[in-house]
């Protein structure tokens, strides 16, 4: 089985994807990752990916479905993937199609007022990369997991979220029509609690 992950900056992505991960025995696979092994490991690929990236600019389409490409290819994909952060655009999906079967694309909704709130909120551990909000933890600056001194992100801040809102809406529309018109889009309500985000992403998948 192979899902895309569709959701904005702040919407709970990235703990949804973990828990879909493990309850299908899919590989995780984010085009962030992808970019580092490559350029860690300095392949072609990744040689020619860091001069765009060092530069300030978008890796082009081209060069990330190749990525991607190849990463799919690879025994661990072989039970099925977990797709975040690909594909971010109408080409990049007509792309996928060529090498890759995808069965669900599963949409967190979230309101724009709820992800400024809960990425302002957001407090980072560089130690043992946790991340955790002040409605749960409080004003404390210890991270509750390792003792470890917690940090804000500068960007973390509602001019910064609000712009990647707009860029992340306006690239993703287009995407979630594109899968809606095949009949492989699903929308979940991820104003909601995890658990129940999680159990409406099981039931969608499961009672399909």
């Amino acid at each position: 089985m192979n899902i895309i992950l569709l959701g904005a900056p702040g919407s709970g992505k990235g703990t949804q994807a973990t828990r879909i991960a493990e309850k299908y025995s899919l590989t995780h696979i984010s085009t962030g990752d992808i970019f580092r092994e490559n350029i860690k490991n300095q392949t072609g690929l990744g040689i020619i990916a860091k001069t765009y990236i060092d530069e300030g600019h978008l890796v082009p389409d081209d060069l990330t479905i190749r990525m991607v490409e190849e990463r799919l290819s690879r025994p661990d994909c072989a039970n099925g993937v977990l797709l975040d952060g690909f594909p971010r655009t109408i080409s990049q999906a007509e792309a996928l199609e060529k090498f890759a079967k995808i069965d669900y694309v599963i949409n967190l909704e979230v309101s724009a007022d709820r992800i400024v709130k809960r990425v302002i909120g957001r407090r980072s551990c560089l130690a043992c990369g946790g991340t955790f909000h002040i409605d749960f933890i409080g004003d404390t600056k210890v991270c509750p997991t390792c003792g470890k001194e917690l940090y804000h992100r500068a960007d973390d801040n509602e001019e910064t979220v609000t712009e990647r809102l707009a860029v992340y809406n306006a690239q993703t529309r287009p995407l979630a029509d594109f899968y809606l018109g095949k009949g492989l889009l699903v929308n979940i309500d991820g104003d909601k609690d995890i658990e129940d985000i999680f159990g409406d992403i099981v039931k969608a998948v499961e009672n399909d």
